[in-house]
């Protein structure tokens, strides 16, 4: 579990809801959490706002009621944790077209799957007339998944829409359909999917409430159909069951995760590559990387952060 002690608070948040002024809703926020010394990301589009942000217990406090006092945000999904330091090196309050890109301008995410809670959830995928498919990208489910669940094996959220018509018929065959279960990380990117396959005419649609992180906080470990760990977009990497520190580590060139054999790799270097970028990126990216890495060294040992250190946000959920 969090340590409660730690000085930082953490909120992941996220909420759908129309907005009319998003140019206005990013203004109010980011002259908040200037004031208030917040660090992180909230992203605001016409469809609702997501983000995660990090300050004070003051702080937090005043930045949710502001988001929940928004048209709409009464009842904002808040996931709180704590740091022992400031998780984040900047602040970024930005106006975008969604708050969790699919690409899929036209679906109402609104119109969403049935909500199943966690405590439901392990009778729902052992249904032999259900099918369980895992919306997060390759490198989450590669860490850990729902015993049974399929894996799209894609590499962006853009490109879960593709994967689901070409694999439809083969997923749902003919006849009567089966029920359709989906989850990722902490419910936001289920609601965008189950969405879109309901705009697809799928309507036996599930996905689990508070995402895999609100299962494996409640579910009991001896009961649990979860193996492996869970990949967090924050300084943990990955957590288990009671949301206890995981045991992977991070590439700090491509935000992927890395296990012990990764990091026993002859291609692994701290902060310029891993086994999975280092096709994907040049010579001179890579020793760009390790200037970067050498001048955030050199400030870590100045007792200062380096400005070029960034935890980039990739596909949250």
């Amino acid at each position: 579990m969090t340590d409660p002690d730690l000085p930082i608070c953490v909120a992941a948040l996220y909420k759908f809801t129309p907005f009319d002024d998003c140019a206005g809703v990013r203004r109010e926020l980011d002259a908040l959490c200037s004031a208030q010394g917040i660090r992180g990301t909230l992203l605001i589009a016409r469809e609702g706002i997501n983000g995660t942000i990090a300050g004070s217990d003051a702080a937090i406090e005043a930045a949710i009621a502001h988001i929940r006092a928004l048209p709409g945000c009464s009842d904002t999904d808040v996931k709180l944790s704590r740091a022992a330091v400031m998780p984040f090196h900047r602040t970024k309050v930005r106006v975008k077209p969604e708050i969790v890109t699919m690409g899929q301008p036209d679906i109402d995410p609104l119109d969403v799957g049935h909500y199943v809670e966690p405590g439901d959830w392990n009778a729902l995928i052992s249904d032999p007339d259900t099918i369980v498919i895992d919306t997060r990208n390759d490198y989450e489910v590669a860490v850990g998944t729902f015993a049974g669940a399929i894996d799209p094996q894609t590499k962006t959220f853009r490109d879960f829409p593709e994967w689901f018509r070409a694999e439809r018929e083969r997923l749902l065959g003919e006849g009567k359909p089966p029920k359709v279960a989906m989850f990722c990380t902490g419910g936001i990117r289920c609601e965008k999917s189950t969405a879109f396959l309901k705009s697809e005419g799928v309507e036996d649609v599930f996905h689990l409430k508070g995402g895999i992180l609100k299962y494996l906080e409640t579910v009991p470990a001896d009961e649990s159909l979860w193996e492996g760990e869970c990949f967090v977009f924050d300084q943990r990497v990955t957590v288990g069951h009671g949301l206890s520190l995981g045991t992977q580590q991070l590439c700090h060139a491509c935000r992927r995760p890395i296990d012990e054999a990764g990091l026993a790799s002859s291609r692994y270097v701290e902060g310029v590559s891993c086994d999975a970028c280092y096709d994907e990126r040049t010579d001179a990216q890579r020793e760009s990387y390790a200037e970067r890495q050498k001048q955030e060294m050199l400030a870590r040992a100045r007792g200062e952060i380096h400005v070029g250190a960034s935890y980039r946000k990739r596909d949250d959920g």
